[in-house]
């Protein structure tokens, strides 16, 4: 087999692990649109802040510490004792429902049947208080998160392709493990969504917050509920992310990478989420393999945008999303 299509074909499987990533950031947004039928700006915060607190807990490290000392004169740091990693995720998680809880009472419950951009707006006005919030409560240096997961090149991947092909294919262990991860929150947030009580009055309030209402269903127990639900899958996201590259500010915007992702899949679909990543992580790495040397390099910066603009044009619904017809 020629080494261009070897070095093509492990450009594919990366592209497709990448293409996993994106997908865990890119869901939180569907499930807070299928709700509230806004795109949340916050989402990529979200998963910073669950980041940020993990480490935290799981280091024992003094909320609040740079304030503390600030005002009393003291050098408080850590409480001195460390956490295991599954307990401090299960703490994160109870913070993350937490935070739902109280973005419903401060935030949501006052906008209840507003106009769409006034909701977009007030996520906006979330995504940097929460940046502001765990710069003050846990510090604005890089961090490292080690959950136990295996990271490094998978050498049985690797054993088995040079046996086969003669080429061994580098793949990252983590990689692998948030295929897995990925695979298995689409599979259950899909039968939520479609066979659950729950699930069916989320559809419902999306349609509209007043009919939903006026049928008996809890505006503000489905709002804190998918925003729970969010913030878990905001710490999944973080955690892959975090071991990956570190936990530091410019996690936020790994949203940003999520918005091709939206508009490939539809802003609705749960597994377009999963999808639409995985053409963005395909498109962009194979595009840089091939067109990258022709044209200077650096293409996956844009590429994935410039795809989803291509689909803006001719399906902007994306491929999985609801399409609206509306009658004058």
């Amino acid at each position: 087999m020629p080494d261009q299509l070897l070095f093509a074909l492990e450009v594919t499987a990366n592209g497709l692990m990448a293409g996993v990533m994106y997908s865990l950031v890119a869901l939180g947004f569907v499930l807070i649109f299928k709700a509230s039928g806004i795109f949340n700006y916050s989402q990529g915060v979200l998963a910073l802040f669950a980041a940020l607190t993990l480490v935290g807990i799981q280091e024992g490290q003094v909320p609040f510490a740079h304030l503390i000392n600030a005002v009393t004169g003291l050098h408080v740091t850590e409480f001195g004792w460390k956490v295991p990693a599954l307990l401090a995720i299960l703490l994160t998680a109870l913070v993350m429902v937490g935070l739902a809880i109280i973005i419903e009472k401060l935030v949501l419950k006052h906008l209840v049947n507003q106009e769409p951009i006034i909701l977009f707006m007030a996520t906006i006005g979330m995504a940097y208080f929460l940046e502001g919030f765990g710069d003050v409560m846990w510090g604005a240096d890089i961090k490292t998160l080690d959950v136990g997961l295996p990271q490094g090149i998978n050498e049985t991947l690797e054993s088995v392709t040079d046996k086969a092909l003669g080429y061994g294919f580098f793949v990252d262990n983590l990689d692998i493990v948030a295929t897995v991860v990925a695979v298995m929150l689409v599979t259950a947030l899909t039968l939520f969504s479609q066979y659950s009580k729950q699930g069916r009055a989320l559809r419902a309030v999306a349609d509209d917050h007043q009919a939903a209402l006026s049928v008996g269903i809890s505006l503000r127990f489905i709002w804190v509920l998918v925003w729970s639900i969010a913030g878990f899958v905001a710490l999944v996201a973080g955690i892959m992310w975090g071991s990956k590259s570190g936990v530091q500010f410019s996690l936020s915007l790994i949203a940003l990478k999520a918005l091709p992702v939206l508009m490939l899949g539809g802003f609705t679909s749960i597994p377009g989420a999963i999808v639409g990543g995985l053409i963005i992580g395909v498109g962009e790495k194979l595009f840089e393999f091939f067109a990258g040397p022709l044209i200077g390099g650096a293409t996956e910066n844009w590429f994935a945008y410039v795809l989803a603009l291509v689909f803006l044009v001719f399906r902007p619904q994306g491929l999985f999303g609801e399409k609206i017809i509306e009658r004058v």
